[in-house]
């Protein structure tokens, strides 16, 4: 056992779980890196779900702050349900139909999903999306909400993240939500969503598990980090935190990005 890697990576999983609690991210687009990059984890089932398991303590540590303060939309998060946890059942599959093009399609797909989340974040950063702090007055629609929600839960399970990004605009623009309340609800599917994505993954591997060591200090890491997020992360300008997650997905779009290219080219 590597200490000093595993301290690198808990305090890294830690800062993650911190940041982007706040924003209602699961943080998997970051934990996949950090064990891939860092830690020196192939792009494996069992990667995927230890990314999995960090998720969901980041979405039940903040979820729950959220929940208590009132933050969340119950009756929009049953709707979302319907749709999303089918749709996280149907990644785990094809994440092990894909066997040894796993690697590689998941840095495409990835790159896609990032690149969405990049332009979303500039958007945001950028005033666009002012109105999310306001009432929209739109009615729910449940059929769009359902149908994002099954996007979202599918990219949960194949892509190892909580698919805030996907959750908080559907919740937005299809449910009317204001900008605290889709974020609160976002990580609210995330609490269902993300233990469903973790079961299904865990049946198909069939007990191939990363080291226990790891799977016991990463998740309490990111438990201390997302429940002092929600709490004190509010406080916190929103750009300033969505300016160090546009910088580090660029990066990792990048990352990922030379990552292919050598693929094709080898």
């Amino acid at each position: 056992m590597d200490w000093v890697m595993l301290g690198i990576v808990l305090v890294l999983v830690f800062t993650v779980g911190f940041l982007f609690a706040p924003l209602g991210l699961g943080g998997g687009m970051l934990f996949v890196p950090i064990l891939h990059y860092v830690a020196g984890w192939p792009i494996s089932g069992e990667l995927i779900l230890t990314s999995l398991m960090l998720t969901g303590v980041v979405a039940w540590g903040s979820g729950l702050v959220h929940r208590k303060e009132g933050l969340m939309d119950e009756n929009m998060v049953k709707v979302a349900l319907r749709g999303a946890i089918p749709g996280a059942v149907l990644g785990a599959i094809i994440v092990s139909l894909l066997d040894e093009k796993l690697d590689f399609t998941f840095k495409l797909v990835t790159m896609i999903v990032v690149g969405w989340a990049n332009y979303k974040t500039w958007q945001k950063m950028r005033g666009s999306q002012s109105r999310t702090s306001e009432s929209t007055n739109i009615e729910m629609n449940d059929s769009l909400v359902t149908a994002g929600s099954s996007f979202g839960g599918l990219a949960c399970s194949s892509m190892a993240i909580g698919a805030g990004a996907i959750y908080i605009p559907v919740f937005h623009q299809y449910g009317g939500l204001r900008a605290r309340i889709a974020i609160g609800t976002s990580l609210g599917t995330m609490m269902f969503v993300v233990p469903t994505a973790i079961i299904s993954h865990a049946i198909i591997l069939q007990g191939q598990l990363p080291d226990l060591l790891w799977l016991a200090t990463l998740p309490l890491g990111v438990f201390a980090g997302a429940t002092s997020g929600a709490k004190f992360g509010m406080r916190f300008d929103d750009s300033v935190i969505l300016k160090i997650f546009l910088v580090l997905i660029s990066i990792i779009f990048i990352r990922y990005g030379i990552d292919l290219g050598s693929h094709l080219l080898g």
